[in-house]
């Protein structure tokens, strides 16, 4: 049986409900904060904390009292063992303004529900097959003030791996209003060009992923160079390797972008970093 946190307990999976009223389901009044499993510990904590008050703050949202970043790890923790997803584990935390009303919310406290699922790999572990990608083109990111949140209004997000299935891609780049490249459906991009590494200014409205930051300060660390910019397609046919990054998967390789083959070096060097990372963050957060 699977179980997750509502309402303040561990409850099984198939016995959450939600009311016809919740917001979340009825406005996409919400957002949501994906985090990555091992060693049944939550990684990098700390960075999607602070992105979950950021968020709720833009969304004039109101934490639960008591709210902290320790209780946070401890009921995330907690349903890892119960659920005994103590290897690799995906992690979903789904926040919503709980109140009445309609477009107007009556209040504005919130509500939160943790999943979790069991993932094969424990570690993060680079795709073996690289990814075939293109630009979606039928429709663009609003550039505005929630941009690099991940709200519940994720249409555009769901379109556009709609259109990857359809073509037969493995997934599909995002492009704002001015046909900047800012990311792929649920990942941030960088591409690499003799040795340095690019990716997509949060200017441009991208989401502001928690390994996008990750990466940027590993690169940095081990000084590789590495530049926030405006990424267009040009700039995708002269790179050298392009990859994707997210909170469950980490760094994936793409192999090709149109008639562009690409190299995976950076990518492999960037996860061997990122597992160093992710057990030095397991390491502190045990004492």
């Amino acid at each position: 049986m699977n179980y997750v946190f509502h309402r303040g307990e561990y409850i099984a999976a198939n016995q959450a409900t939600i009311t016809p009223d919740n917001r979340g389901f009825r406005f996409g009044d919400g957002f949501f904060e994906t985090m990555r499993g091992m060693h049944g510990k939550v990684l990098f904590l700390s960075n999607h904390y602070k992105r979950i008050t950021d968020t709720a703050a833009a969304l004039k949202m109101q934490l639960p009292e008591q709210f902290s970043e320790a209780q946070l790890r401890h009921q995330i923790q907690g349903l890892l063992q119960r659920n005994q997803h103590m290897t690799g584990a995906r992690i979903r935390i789904t926040f919503f303004r709980k109140s009445a009303g309609f477009y107007r919310p009556d209040q504005d406290d919130m509500a939160y529900m943790i999943e979790s699922q069991l993932l094969p790999d424990e570690a993060f572990t680079l795709n073996e097959k690289g990814k075939i990608i293109d630009i979606y083109q039928d429709f663009k990111k609003d550039l505005n003030k929630l941009s690099q949140f991940k709200t519940l209004n994720s249409q555009l997000y769901i379109m556009a791996a709609l259109h990857a299935r359809d073509k037969g891609w493995d997934d599909a780049l995002i492009q704002n209003a001015k046909f900047s490249i800012i990311e792929a459906c649920a990942s941030n991009l960088f591409i690499v060009s003799n040795g340095v590494l690019y990716t997509p200014t949060l200017d441009d409205g991208p989401i502001a992923g928690t390994m996008r930051m990750n990466i940027i300060n590993l690169a940095i660390d081990n000084k590789i160079k590495v530049y926030e910019c405006t990424i267009n397609p040009h700039n995708m046919l002269s790179a050298d390797e392009v990859f994707m990054t997210n909170a469950v998967r980490g760094v994936e390789w793409v192999v090709g972008y149109r008639t562009k083959r690409y190299y995976n070096d950076m990518a492999r060097k960037m996860t061997t970093l990122l597992n160093e990372l992710a057990l030095q963050d397991i390491e502190q957060h045990s004492a």
